[in-house]
Order: C-alpha cells, then structure tokens, then sequence
C-alpha cells in the first residue's frame, strides 16, 4: 500500500474531497470509495467484530463479506469497498457487541 504522501502517480496534492473519520478531516480524491480513502490515510481496519472484538477492514473488496462496513451520514452497515466518498461525509467507525457479550 502506497500511502497519498509518496503516491508515485503525482496526486497526493490533488485534494479534491474531504470526509470526516471519527471526528478528524481525511482528504481524499474524488472517485475513492471509502475504503480507497482510509486506506490511504494509512488505516487498515475501521470496526472489530462483534464477539471476539478483532479489527477488521477490507478483505474481498467486491461488497461480498461486509467486513468493511462502516456508519455513514447516520446510516448504518454502509459497505465501505462499495460506496464512493463525498465531500463532507460523516463516517463512524463501527464496533458492535453481541447482546450479552460483556457479562
């Protein structure tokens, strides 16, 4: 993974949207996904799994597993490898417990 501040292809200073991630600004080029997006600002996982709490991100990228879901604009389960970013998205990591995890 090649992050935006060495990107080889000369778009690193193309900002062209900016999404919000948990409260902080997160640059990115229009046409991302929201996945292309966090991974570029060097995230790798963005929820954990509701039982074991493990950090999950992107593994198929094709909107097939949904281990990449986020919250999006207060909308919940948004499969990040499938949406495109828009300026001024609001995104919330996701970290679900089963009911009666923690007891």
């Amino acid at each position: 993974m090649v992050p935006s501040s060495v990107d080889v292809v000369g778009r690193a200073d193309e900002v062209d949207i900016v999404i919000e991630v948990d409260g902080e600004p997160v640059p990115g080029v229009r046409g991302q996904t929201l996945a292309g997006v966090l991974l570029a600002a060097g995230r790798d996982s963005w929820r954990t799994t509701s039982r074991s709490r493990r950090p999950r991100g992107v593994f198929c990228g094709i909107g097939v597993c949904f281990d990449c879901v986020v919250t999006v604009n207060g909308e919940r389960d948004v499969r990040a490898c499938q949406r495109r970013a828009c300026h001024g998205d609001t995104v919330t990591l996701q970290a679900d417990e089963l009911p009666g995890a923690g007891s």
